[in-house]
């Protein structure tokens, strides 16, 4: 690889993310500016931001890594994910777009704790703030240990400097210019990840055909009967398992405060209507591409240490030293920039939902910019001192999240009302029974963690709405 051309690449792209967020500085005057863009985004900035900040690191080295080891029934996870992004596109945006302005709302925590008394909004801010700092705590980690993974294998880095390094930039530029900056950003990652998705995987699947003659005579070579499976070695029950399971990773997205955060600074119906189709076609094309990736990357390379690699590897093996060296720059830069929305949701939770930057009147801004600091650097501590897999890591982030939020967004969005104490528990039951099912043994398709948490939280708000209409 030339590591020479990665790094001119590498520092060419952090000198344009800097610059856009100098740009959006100029544009963020207000909390609304910063922390919704004035809600004036438009469509292709609002899609592909939505999608490339809900997907990136765990999507490129993670979807590509379980591929690599289970085989054919990972598809079930890419169809999971493209059936969230268009629940979340058809049902969930329009709504939240509108109730959102209706209430001058600007973070799903206002969302979450609306129409609540004083004693019981500041109980459900607090809890909601804590789930969000844990909860993103552990999947900016993830981001920065991809990074981290990726520089150490392209420069002989150390995983810490590394993770360091990437931190530090995408710090910069989201402190420079909030909202506007991580939206863009976010599209500029998104579209090259677009372009990965559909370069790699065409290039790879002709690799295969050459050395095998087809794909399914390199996919025998090298998985057994199991991995060739869409459900793998699984009978039964079990199977029901492994396709709900799997297909349950989607409903995450819906409890998602960084995504919800997109929909609620769309500019107008019409161009949430044009975002729909853009999203939802950006996940089909990079979920399902970079699940082939994992597949055909086994057959080219049967042996790798860490399967999460497989995407370097590739790159390294199918393109010539100058272009893959530019590809892997660009897509490198991009996998450590998806950290910038949650940030952003950090900096609004301490400074907005906690109300500390009314003790600091004039200063809302200032105290944001500490907050997301704060959490910027707590996540690479986490990243260097406490490795593990990205893939399990945003998964356990994805699930707590989408358990402890999303049942209450589907209620309201459906306009019924639900009492305080309900909202308080299902945020509490969902989220303690996602990580309580993260720490146990494992069930197919991860069917238990993926949907028991989520359907009690539901449970919960049912059993305690109010009979009036809803908020």
């Amino acid at each position: 690889m030339d590591t020479t051309t990665v790094l001119i690449t590498l520092i060419l792209y952090k000198i344009i993310l800097v610059g856009i967020g100098l740009w959006a500085e100029r544009r963020t005057k207000s909390e609304e500016d910063f922390f919704l863009g004035g809600r004036e985004l438009g469509p292709i900035v609002g899609a592909v931001s939505y999608s490339a900040s809900a997907a990136s690191a765990w999507t490129l080295l993670g979807m590509s890594g379980v591929a690599y080891i289970i085989g054919l029934s990972a598809l079930w996870i890419a169809a999971g994910a493209v059936l969230g992004s268009i629940i979340a596109w058809v049902w969930v945006a329009p709504r939240m777009m509108d109730y959102s302005r209706k209430h001058n709302i600007l973070t799903l925590t206002d969302f979450l704790a609306r129409g609540s008394d004083a004693g019981m909004k500041k109980a459900i801010t607090l809890f909601a703030s804590l789930i969000i700092f844990i909860s993103f705590i552990f999947y900016i980690a993830s981001q920065f240990q991809g990074a981290g993974n990726t520089f150490a294998l392209t420069f002989g880095m150390s995983a810490s400097s590394s993770i360091m390094l990437g931190g530090g930039v995408i710090l910069l530029y989201t402190l420079l210019g909030g909202f506007w900056a991580v939206s863009v950003t976010d599209t500029l990652q998104g579209m090259l990840m677009l372009f990965t998705a559909i370069l790699l995987p065409v290039m790879a699947y002709g690799a295969v055909v050459d050395s095998f003659g087809s794909l399914s005579a390199g996919l025998a070579s090298v998985y057994d009967a199991d991995a060739l499976s869409l459900t793998g070695s699984n009978a039964g029950l079990a199977i029901i398992g492994v396709i709900f399971g799997n297909l349950a990773v989607g409903l995450g997205a819906i409890g998602q405060p960084h995504l919800q955060a997109r929909f609620m600074a769309l500019r107008d119906k019409r161009a949430m209507r044009t975002a729909r189709y853009i999203g939802v076609g950006w996940y089909v094309i990079v979920f399902f591409g970079m699940c082939f990736l994992g597949l055909a990357g086994h057959a080219l390379h049967p042996v790798v240490d860490n399967p999460e690699n497989i995407f370097f590897i590739l790159t390294g093996s199918l393109f010539s030293p100058v272009i893959g060296a530019i590809l892997l720059a660009a897509v490198l830069s991009a996998i450590m920039s998806t950290a910038d929305s949650m940030l952003l949701v950090a900096g609004a939770t301490v400074s907005h939902d906690l109300g500390v930057g009314k003790a600091f009147k004039g200063r809302e801004l200032l105290v944001s910019r500490f907050a997301i600091a704060f959490v910027c650097t707590t996540a690479i501590i986490v990243a260097i001192n406490l490795p593990a897999s990205i893939f399990s890591r945003v998964l356990f982030a994805w699930n707590a999240l989408g358990a402890a939020f999303g049942p209450l967004i589907i209620m309201r969005l459906a306009g019924i009302s639900v009492k305080p104490i309900g909202v308080l528990l299902a945020m509490i039951i969902g989220f303690g029974l996602a990580v309580f099912f993260y720490m146990s043994p494992n069930t197919p398709g991860d069917i238990v963690e993926r949907l028991v948490p989520f359907a009690m939280g539901l449970v919960v708000l049912l059993l305690l709405r109010n009979k009036s209409k809803g908020l």
